[in-house]
């Protein structure tokens, strides 16, 4: 094996070519060299380079490194490969390069990406005997231990790595939070208080190229850039595509498409580029059988960017078999907290009726179905009650359909009834802890995390200074997966459900709190077990609560495919909600994109099993600052004002605006009330709605269909044309087809100027370029 960098030949040679050729010369058709057999299983993320040296694990990329001949780079970089460990060292003289994999004399590719980071410094200067300084903030998870000042001389002081953009903190002094008294710059948190701010600046955006499709031919694509171009890295799959296959004349410039991609039914086009001031929007472009992507109708359940996610608990969905309802009926457990009779039945009545094909979702991400243990456990102080396993996460086999749910036959006949309707099921897996009944607990106690810390305390949801150890109740272990004779057992019983039933994919509970060993082992078992035997893909999405740099972590080639983006989700409540504003809620678009990328596969969603009612903060019946969950148990959460069955339909329409996959949580499509856990998972109602959730569960319907039948806001380019505190106005655009979504969060009317010819669908009106829109409500404009 062999190890090389070497300088990429850039390209501004193509800027001497004649614009009457460029224009109009015919494109000869072209192939690029690929291996019979896939080097590389699925899509590569790039490369994020670090400052100094970078690790990268080869078998993220390579699932047979014996397979691998050598690597090399176009980058001034020293490459070595040590135990499977590719290291990448030296400083990086712009911002994008390209990496290699060779096989046969054939290679496939990853992009590398320069770090914007910097140095940036904390200094607390004391008021009296401070013992304790930290920090808390959304660079370091809201977590104080993970930064923590040391004191020298007079002052405390640390720093911090960021990269640019804007983040919000709170000093902890001897454990009560203060803003720092050193920066006046400072922004409501959206819950009644406020946060200090850093605002890192980056690039000009004014500066940076920024790519749009175009035109295309049948075997070219066109597109167009504002900003001069350094150069550019496409790939075709994993294909880097060659420098004669990109013709440029000024801000425009065409990729010949390879003619291979004639023979394979779906493949993609990725391109960034780059220039002195930064780093382009990433483009995406599908290809069926070698042609662009026109129509929804060349789209299936395996592009997973068209997804359009529902989320339901099994139990609280739709009772289908009463013969197999158990509730407890015991007086130790609250109703709210028994067994309500969903069943997997109910899920395959309500596809054979068409409830999800008539709402438009695609997508469905069942609550766990696993053995759950009988009795009840665990203890809520006011009003006092243990909980039933009505929920699924407390797993006592990680194989076996939980008789309350159904039978296995049961749960095949959901699987395929779903198939049967192109749609996908996602089962929300569970290896971070089991129930004390699970037998690999009882069998392998020292399988498990420790109970208790070296101080004595208990490790119970310590969910950041002991994120990877902690239980989540005395009555569930976490299990040890940085240990092998852990990580195989459980990645086996996930494979199970993929061979099993054919489902199509995971919900992961608790990512954060799991080794990544343990996905990277899981990841290679799909690889090599279901998509190598089986060509059919398998999606998989994490949950994680925490920093950007946190949640990106665990998505890569190697391991996810996605996580949800809750930190998008919070400042989406706030907006829609609560008192922040739509100029933060657009900057948060911003760092999801530049974490992200312009064409994620993350989650977006309108609620959840963790998190109180949106309509519920939106009509007032709950506080930002309260005991969400103390208020679902002890009050009756009702609808107050109506005006917010608008606000929940402008939060699903901002998610099904943005790039990424929309999740609808079961109800929230006509506005379902509640508190917190459990008063969240009330019973899905089908009938009896009145004349609002009527009208929001037709709003959503709409929603999902400008979704669904226009490419612009699956693949499109996205840019926030404008932002303020109270509007908000985003368009995506996809070769002709655009959408434009306008938001309006303020007690005036709205006026602004939009393109001609589009057609309003909701709340509002269109005198030529003038688009007026009432207090409080949204538009989708599409342009076809």
């Amino acid at each position: 094996m062999y190890l090389r960098s070497k300088q990429h030949t850039q390209m501004m040679k193509w800027f001497l070519i004649g614009s009457v050729v460029f224009l109009f010369g015919c494109t000869p058709e072209k192939k690029v060299e690929t291996l019979e057999e896939p080097l590389i299983v699925g899509l590569t993320t790039p490369i994020q380079l670090d400052l100094q040296s970078t690790q990268v694990l080869l078998e993220d990329y390579i699932l047979e490194p014996t397979r691998l001949d050598s690597v090399t780079t176009d980058g001034p970089f020293h490459l070595e490969i040590d135990n499977s460990v590719l290291i990448i060292s030296g400083r990086p003289k712009q911002d994008l390069y390209n990496l290699t994999f060779w096989s046969q004399g054939i290679g496939e590719s990853v992009l590398l990406r320069r770090t914007k980071k910097t140095m940036y410094s904390f200094l607390y200067q004391p008021k009296g005997d401070e013992k304790k300084v930290k920090i808390k903030g959304e660079f370091n998870a809201w977590n104080p231990n993970n930064t923590v000042l040391e004191k020298n001389g007079n002052a405390f002081s640390t720093y911090e790595l960021l990269s640019p953009g804007t983040y919000q903190y709170l000093y902890v002094i001897d454990g009560k939070e203060i803003r720092d008294p050193q920066n006046p710059d400072s922004i409501s948190n959206g819950m009644g208080g406020w946060n200090s701010v850093i605002r890192i600046a980056g690039p000009n955006p004014d500066e940076i190229p920024t790519i749009s499709t175009d035109r295309f031919t049948s075997n070219s694509i066109f597109f167009k850039t504002n900003n001069p171009v350094t150069d550019i890295y496409a790939y075709w799959e994993n294909t880097l595509i060659p420098d004669e296959f990109i013709r440029f004349n000024d801000n425009e410039f065409l990729i010949v498409l390879p003619n291979n991609a004639k023979s394979v039914k779906r493949s993609k086009l990725r391109l960034w580029a780059y220039n002195e001031e930064g780093v382009s929007n990433d483009v995406l472009v599908p290809l069926d059988f070698g042609k662009v992507v026109t129509s929804p109708d060349q789209l299936d359940r395996n592009d997973y960017e068209s997804m359009v996610m529902y989320f339901l608990m099994v139990d609280r969905f739709n009772n289908g078999n009463p013969a197999n309802d158990k509730p407890l009926n015991i007086p130790e457990v609250h109703p709210k907290a028994d067994y309500f009779g969903g069943d997997l039945a109910g899920i395959t009545q309500k596809i054979k009726e068409g409830y999800f094909q008539d709402l438009g979702t695609n997508t469905i991400w069942l609550s766990p179905i696993t053995q759950n243990p009988e009795g009840a456990f665990g203890k809520y102080p006011e009003p006092e009650t243990s909980f039933s396993a009505y929920h699924g996460y407390w797993p006592i086999s990680n194989v076996r359909v939980d008789y309350r749910f159904g039978t296995s036959d049961e749960f095949q006949s959901l699987v395929n009834t779903a198939h049967e309707a192109n749609m996908n099921v996602l089962l929300d897996y569970v290896a971070n802890h089991v129930h004390e009944q699970h037998p690999i607990y009882q069998e392998n106690p020292d399988w498990a995390t420790n109970l208790y810390l070296p101080d004595g305390s208990l490790n119970t949801e310590r969910w950041d200074d002991h994120r990877l150890t902690t239980w989540f109740d005395t009555f569930m272990p976490t299990l040890d997966l940085s240990r092998m004779e852990t990580v195989d057992p459980m990645t086996d019983s996930a494979i199970f459900w993929l061979k099993e039933y054919g489902i199509d994919g995971f919900r992961h509970d608790a990512t954060k709190h799991i080794p990544e060993i343990f996905w990277r082992v899981l990841t290679k078992k799909i690889k090599q077990q279901v998509v190598a035997e089986t060509s059919q893909p398998v999606f998989q999405i994490g949950e994680t609560y925490g920093s950007h740099e946190l949640i990106k972590s665990y998505i890569s080639t190697g391991m996810l495919d996605a996580q949800f983006d809750f930190n998008m989700y919070d400042r989406a409540v706030s907006a829609f909600a609560g008192a922040g504003s739509l100029q933060d809620l657009s900057n948060s678009l911003r760092e999801s994109i530049k974490y992200y990328g312009d064409h994620n596969l993350m989650g977006y969603i309108t609620g959840n099993q963790d998190r109180p009612r949106f309509i519920s903060y939106a009509d007032g019946s709950l506080e930002f600052s309260e005991d969400t969950k103390y208020a679902g148990w002890n009050r009756e959460i009702t609808m107050q004002d109506t005006l917010a069955y608008r606000k929940l339909s402008a939060l699903t329409a901002y998610m099904m605006s943005i790039p990424g996959i929309p999740c609808i949580y079961y109800g929230d499509e006509y506005g379902s009330v509640g508190g917190n856990d459990p008063d969240n998972r009330r019973q899905m109602q089908f009938e009896n709605l009145d004349k609002h959730q009527l009208a929001t569960r037709n709003r959503t319907k709409k929603m999902i269909a400008i979704r669904k039948n226009n490419l612009a806001l699956i693949y499109g380019d996205t840019e926030i044309v404008e932002a303020g505190a109270d509007y908000l106005v985003l368009s995506r655009k996809y070769f002709d087809n655009q959408v434009i979504s306008v938001f309006n969060t303020s007690d005036r009317l709205l006026e602004i100027e939009v393109p001609m010819n589009g057609r309003t669908n909701f709340f509002g009106t269109l005198d030529g370029e003038m688009l007026s829109l009432p207090p409080n409500s949204f538009e989708m404009i599409t342009y076809n």
